[in-house]
């Protein structure tokens, strides 16, 4: 592969607010990124694209369909060693996992991270994780929060609630149908979108569940997944109130008040 910095990234990841916020991210991180939704949709991206290839592939390795090692050899493949391929999960896989790729990230990571081990200065494993179950990751909010406007990062976490409560419906239906493979898809998901936006609460008991599939606590484990949502929203509530207007409404405001002074004269 070239010594140059990679520039040109390749996401590929089932998740939709795990996409979207790479997507966002890494452009504010001067990098140029395309999106995929699985690997199917990867590779046939990378097929019409002709010579036009990314600097760097990164990709979810617990999606349907197409995926890890295999992924990781159709993409070497057709990119060759040129490409850096990194395997990104939002919990610690097996070394033998990552006999394929390049390096690993989990889920969250930070736009440095990523170039620490796109310029092989990063081992395989990333290892930093909580030392506690907290409801909301403080450092990963204050990350996001310095990337954009507070009323995009609540948007954010709106959409990660709304969806997690969606796939806890869909996961409650599959235990009612005894569907362990669904149970533990939608765990999965739940996982991967959560700790990209540091809801640790969530992320921990979407783990168990996904690692348990359907048990006699199911109905119970559940219960704690729709609890920690009512948490992480009690908290984003305080943050919001506490932190005050924001930067864009304060402006907003004064352009309103200064209208109104001109209007009075």
């Amino acid at each position: 592969m070239s010594e140059r910095e990679p520039r040109r990234i390749l996401v590929v990841d089932d998740d939709v607010v795990s996409r979207e916020l790479l997507r966002m991210l890494l452009t504010r991180g001067g990098y140029r990124v395309e999106v995929a939704e699985s690997g199917e949709a990867a590779l046939e991206m990378l097929r019409r694209s002709g010579t036009t290839l990314p600097d760097a592939v990164l990709t979810d390795l617990q999606m349907p369909g197409v995926r890890g090692e295999s992924l990781a050899g159709a993409l070497r493949s057709m990119c060759s060693d040129r490409v850096r391929i990194v395997a990104i999960s939002g919990s610690d896989v097996a070394t033998e996992m990552l006999e394929s790729f390049d390096g690993f990230l989990r889920k969250p990571f930070s736009v440095d991270g990523l170039k620490h081990i796109l310029s092989g200065k990063q081992s395989r494993t990333s290892t930093e994780r909580p030392s506690a179950v907290k409801v909301l990751n403080e450092d990963v909010y204050k990350q996001l929060s310095g990337c954009m406007s507070e009323e995009k990062l609540m948007e954010f976490y709106s959409v990660c609630l709304a969806d997690t409560r969606r796939r806890i419906e869909v996961i409650r239906e599959a235990i009612d149908s005894r569907d362990d493979a669904t149970c533990r898809q939608q765990a999965h998901a739940i996982k991967g979108s959560c700790s990209m936006v540091g809801a640790l609460e969530l992320q921990y008991f979407a783990t168990l569940i996904e690692g348990d599939g359907i048990t006699a606590d199911s109905v119970a484990s559940l219960h704690e997944l729709l609890l920690a949502c009512d948490r992480l929203e009690g908290i984003l509530i305080e943050t919001k109130m506490r932190t005050g207007p924001t930067t864009e409404m304060k402006k907003r405001e004064a352009a309103h008040e200064g209208s109104r002074e001109k209007d009075r004269r």
